[in-house]
């Protein structure tokens, strides 16, 4: 007989990941292509919709080849996104912008703005924190800064909703993906008419909200022979990369909660009703209609790792045969936990959780004669986790009561990053076999809406749990008297923040009033 696979597709920030599942969760076939993020200027993080496009068709026709050629059958496809992208189309369907992605900083003024005029009581019903990265607060910045293409866009849409459009000539978006664009009331799962009267915008605007397991067939014949898939074959649409993640990694049980750290990082957790939190320092999103997922993303993961391999260790990258991570690795192993009093706050590119301040900025504090650059990338490694376990405060606070963390992503390959998890965290930390989770959880998604597997929860079968960091009562001890010093630092920075942005803004960034149309 045989046998039946789904194909899963993960349009990720810099990339497009794509691979094909079976129901025991064999990877059949795996391609990623990359993609450039186009940065005018410093606040401005774009990408060109056409180029993300062509990503998704190269792989999914590369997967579907592969998979053809060892005799297996595409069953379905399904999809997961990154979340807060923006593309305007004008009444043609083509695109008038570039699509602008999370990590867009240009609407800090309109965030600020919002959160003083009632930007508390949007969160609370749409679970989306009041930032730049969310398409809300860009709205308001086309009204203010664009308004010809504001005018003259007849649909406002995420990346994922752009390649659905393109396949099927229909505008519809997943529940996760809407509830993620400050836009969308969690309870009604619809769009908030308070919300849209104060972008300007209207419903026709924006695609129909459907679920997260809603199928779509009928794929253009001539582009579904380029694709190498059957034109019936039915398209799940999925849901956001980071709820998808949490399948992805068997986390779908209460108190079972998510830690990933790539380029930036995230805690996450499934809750079975909309979840937000009164100092609105976490999200709250859909999963399908009766969970949801709440958590916190931070903005600074692997990149402040990767900024003090550029910018710290520059000689080692010509002086060292191998891996330079590893390198450094192995010198801030030498360091003794808590870096002698060395604190680093990894606000390079701003940061979401918990404090969902786009002003604020990295420093080392603590400095003194007898520090080095061992004892500095310690402290870049050991700031990134406790920036993370400020959001896992912001989730014991708002009722989370965790029982068990499972972490993933690129940092899970370090062993160092792993124990000071356990030891900051005060938990033992899971380590699951997971490999490209959001990929695996949206596979699993598309297998339980078409019937190939009896509940979401099968997931769990299939993972391999038995690597585990449990803390160390020595560094544990250590790191309990930093932490405080470090969420009190993060807190109390705000004003210094606030003016070191401006003067950055007026003296260091130039005029960025620049055009936002596609090139």
């Amino acid at each position: 007989m045989q046998q039946s696979v789904v194909i899963a597709i993960d349009i990720g920030t810099t990339s497009t990941k794509t691979l094909a599942y079976d129901t025991k969760g064999t990877i059949w076939a795996e391609v990623e292509q990359e993609y450039p993020l186009h940065s005018p200027v410093p606040t401005r993080k774009e990408q060109n919709p056409e180029e993300i496009y062509q990503a998704v068709n190269s792989t999914l026709t590369e997967v579907a080849k592969q998979v053809s050629d060892k005799n297996a059958r595409v069953a379905g496809i399904g999809f997961s996104s990154a979340m807060h992208s923006l593309l305007a189309l004008d009444e043609n369907g083509q695109p008038l912008t570039n699509v602008i992605t999370w990590a867009d900083q240009r609407a800090t003024e309109e965030a600020e703005s919002l959160k003083a005029n009632g930007g508390h009581d949007i969160y609370l019903r749409t679970g989306t924190p009041i930032h730049p990265m969310s398409p809300l607060t860009k709205l308001l910045w086309f009204r203010k800064n664009d308004p010809e293409i504001f005018d003259q866009a007849a649909k406002w849409i995420s990346i994922k909703e752009y390649v659905l459009y393109r396949w099927f000539q229909r505008f519809v978006v997943d529940y996760s993906i809407a509830s993620a664009t400050g836009l969308f009331h969690l309870e009604n799962l619809d769009w908030d008419e308070e919300v849209l009267k104060r972008t300007g915008i209207n419903e026709q605007q924006l695609s129909h909200p459907v679920s997260t397991t809603y199928t779509l067939e009928g794929i253009d014949e001539d582009l579904a022979e380029k694709l190498y898939v059957d034109p019936s074959t039915p398209v799940v649409i999925g849901a956001s990369d980071g709820v998808l993640a949490n399948i992805g990694v068997g986390a779908i049980d209460p108190g079972v909660v998510a830690c990933s750290i790539g380029t930036s990082g995230a805690i996450r957790t499934v809750v079975d009703k909309p979840t937000v939190d009164p100092k609105g320092r976490i999200f709250c999103y859909a999963l399908t209609e009766d969970q949801w997922v709440i958590g916190g993303p931070i903005n600074n993961g692997g990149i402040a790792f990767r900024w003090a391999r550029d910018e710290l260790f520059a000689d080692l990258k010509e002086a060292t045969e191998g891996d330079v991570y590893q390198e450094l690795t192995n010198r801030a192993e030498k360091i003794r936990p808590g870096a002698d009093g060395l604190l680093f706050l990894p606000y390079l590119t701003g940061e979401r959780a918990p404090f969902w301040d786009a002003d604020t900025k990295g420093m080392f504090f603590g400095l003194t004669l007898n520090h080095g650059r061992d004892h500095m990338v310690r402290s870049v490694l050991e700031g990134v986790m406790f920036q993370m376990y400020s959001v896992v405060i912001a989730l014991i606070e708002s009722g989370v009561e965790p029982k068990q963390f499972r972490a993933g992503g690129g940092f899970a390959r370090s062993e160092l990053w792993r124990q000071m998890m356990a030891d900051i965290f005060e938990a033992d930390i899971v380590i699951p076999e997971s490999h490209q989770s959001s990929c695996l959880g949206a596979a699993w998604l598309t297998m339980k809406s078409l019937g190939m597997i009896e509940d979401i929860t099968s997931i769990k079968s299939i993972i391999n749990t038995k690597m585990k960091h449990c803390p160390i009562d020595e560094n544990l001890k250590i790191y309990r008297d930093l932490k405080p010093i470090f969420l009190r630092l993060a807190r109390q920075m705000g004003d210094e923040f606030k003016a070191i942005s401006d003067f950055q803004r007026t003296h260091g960034h130039g005029d960025e009033k620049l055009s936002t149309r596609i090139n």
